[in-house]
């Protein structure tokens, strides 16, 4: 059995103030084409100016929507070949 190894490289660029973080997640595939996540944060006036916390919550949320149009772009394709409708888990 060959097994072959792939590597995507998931980039994430940060745009930030003292008070909104915001996040753009973007993977380009082996096939040439990108998909592309947003996230946001905001941090309560009360709360500590913790500008990694922003990062890592808009980050996340970047992320998560990224894998969530990962999973729609491949149902997608599994319904365009296979000609029926995939049903994707809902995480």
């Amino acid at each position: 059995m060959m097994h072959t190894v792939v590597g995507w490289h998931v980039e994430l660029e940060f745009l930030e103030d003292d008070q909104h973080t915001r996040a753009a997640a973007m993977v380009r595939l082996p096939d040439g084409s990108e998909v592309r996540g947003h996230g946001r944060a905001s941090r309560h006036r009360v709360d500590a100016n913790q500008p990694r916390v922003g990062e890592e919550v808009a980050g996340a949320r970047a992320l998560n929507e990224l894998a969530m149009r990962l999973l729609a772009k491949a149902h997608g394709e599994i319904d365009e070949d296979s000609g029926r409708i995939s049903h994707p888990i809902n995480v």
